[in-house]
């Protein structure tokens, strides 16, 4: 973990201090070796969330890009189960950056227990997944221009297989600075629809400082994309499949304190 309470404060850990778990209050050492992240551990025991795994430089990046309050929050549901989320916003989604692999029915739990949740997946994590992606990505169909892209992916595409049965939106992050991959939704034939979704606007559409007029496009841009795939697909069942009004990355404005700029 990256904070632990420390005379009641959040802190980062630190040689030779000692603090206490902000979900369960047990003890806890800092680790702050030469090869590992700095991190906190439980003191003689298991992590208290068997959710959370060992971080890395990847997930301190990606929450160094939100503000310290929202990271690493104790989200507690109606029937006290709690889990440490990797970041929670002001307006309640939790994003969660997942590095190692995870079990199907841990997920679909994780998808049921948080309300509003977004991933973002390393795509790196294994070298062949990229060049899978790649690969797939070729030999698909675009719905347009700046839209999604219908992917028919087989066993060969590990990382598409892995998440395309996700409830909430999934983003594929392959380490390019500019873009990320957003699965939207799989097919009966075992197809997948993704979209090129820039990582500079899934930050300030979620960070402090967005304006409610940009997250509620955004929610509409999701709904629309939505509504586009399934009007694909019954075109294809139909066997009438043709040109489509389709939603573009271009009719969203994004305004902001900081710049002003376009999906």
């Amino acid at each position: 973990m990256k904070f632990s309470l420390v005379n009641g404060q959040r802190q980062e850990a630190q040689p030779n201090l000692s603090g206490k778990c902000p979900a369960c209050d047990q003890a806890m050492v800092a680790k702050c070796g030469e090869f590992k992240v700095w991190h906190w551990a439980h003191k003689g025991r298991r992590a208290c969330d068997v959710w959370w795994e060992n971080e890395t430089e990847w997930h301190r990046a990606w929450k160094g890009r939100f503000p310290e309050t929202w990271q690493e929050v104790v989200h507690q549901a109606d029937n006290g189960e709690k889990h440490i989320a990797d970041v929670k916003t002001d307006q309640g989604w939790v994003i969660e950056f997942q590095h190692s692999h995870i079990k199907p029915e841990e997920r679909r739990s994780r998808d049921a227990f948080y309300p509003k949740l977004v991933w973002v997946v390393n795509g790196v994590r294994r070298k062949r997944d990229m060049a899978q992606f790649l690969n797939a990505l070729n030999s698909g169909t675009p719905i347009g221009a700046n839209s999604p892209v219908r992917i028919p992916f087989s066993d060969e595409c590990v990382i598409l297989r892995e998440w395309v049965g996700s409830r909430p939106p999934v983003f594929l992050d392959f380490g390019v600075e500019q873009e990320l991959w957003w699965i939207l939704k799989g097919a009966p034939d075992g197809s997948a629809y993704v979209a090129r979704f820039p990582r500079s606007h899934f930050i300030e559409i979620h960070r402090a400082g967005a304006t409610q007029q940009v997250r509620d496009m955004f929610e509409a841009f999701v709904n629309d994309l939505s509504k586009l795939v399934s009007q694909y697909e019954s075109h294809l069942t139909l066997k009438r499949a043709g040109p489509l009004p389709t939603p573009s990355f271009q009719q969203y404005r994004m305004d902001t304190n900081r710049r002003r700029g376009r999906f």
